[in-house]
């Protein structure tokens, strides 16, 4: 691989994003950061949106707060980082809010895809690496760890999503990869680096 890139780690709960987002940026000496919740703004905007006590939000106001913190994220951690001639692998990026705050509650895609462009500057991420695995390897995942205010949304909801970044990967198979996550972490670990390079 070649040149600055910033590559993305999407996926639903669970399915490892934060564990092979790290083990890839390692890999290629990038910049690893993640959404939301990347800058010190994302941080206080991400209490917002995990917060389990947090349940009048309105749809709207949540797809408008991963906004904001996409638009901080992209001006102060991921131009910079390429401007200085680095790699970004970022644990997830506005393809999230496509899945989560589209398919999963329902919201319209055009007007998402529009927000969320102006937000970014138009910088969407050059490749998008999905980890997926099936929904009940996923759920076995989540039963082990304290559940967040999206962990916590239903089995429809995680359907809608994953169902989302599926969706996604089929209809831009150039810059999107699909990389199952069921097997051994090693094995998925060398999928995602094979996944980065093409």
């Amino acid at each position: 691989m070649s040149g600055t890139r910033y590559i993305a780690l999407e996926g639903a709960e669970g399915s490892g994003k934060s564990t092979h987002a790290a083990r890839l940026a390692i890999a290629l000496d990038a910049v690893l950061t993640r959404e939301t919740g990347g800058t010190e703004v994302g941080a206080r905007l991400r209490e917002i949106l995990h917060d389990v006590d947090v349940v009048d939000l309105d749809d709207r106001a949540e797809a408008l707060i991963t906004a904001a913190d996409r638009a901080q994220h992209v001006s102060r951690v991921v131009r910079p980082a390429l401007a200085a001639g680095r790699c970004v692998v970022s644990d997830r990026s506005v393809h999230s809010t496509l899945a989560y705050q589209g398919y999963g509650r329902g919201l319209d895609l055009g007007e998402l895809r529009t927000i969320n462009h102006w937000a970014i500057g138009g910088l969407w991420p050059d490749r998008v690496i999905l980890l997926d695995a099936p929904v009940d390897v996923l759920a076995a995942r989540l039963h082990r760890r304290e559940l967040d205010r999206f962990e916590r949304a239903g089995a429809d909801f995680h359907h809608r999503v994953a169902d989302g970044f599926r969706a996604m990967a089929r209809a831009d198979p150039a810059r999107w990869a699909v990389v199952d996550v069921s097997g051994d972490a090693d094995e998925v670990a060398a999928l995602v680096r094979k996944a980065a390079e093409v």
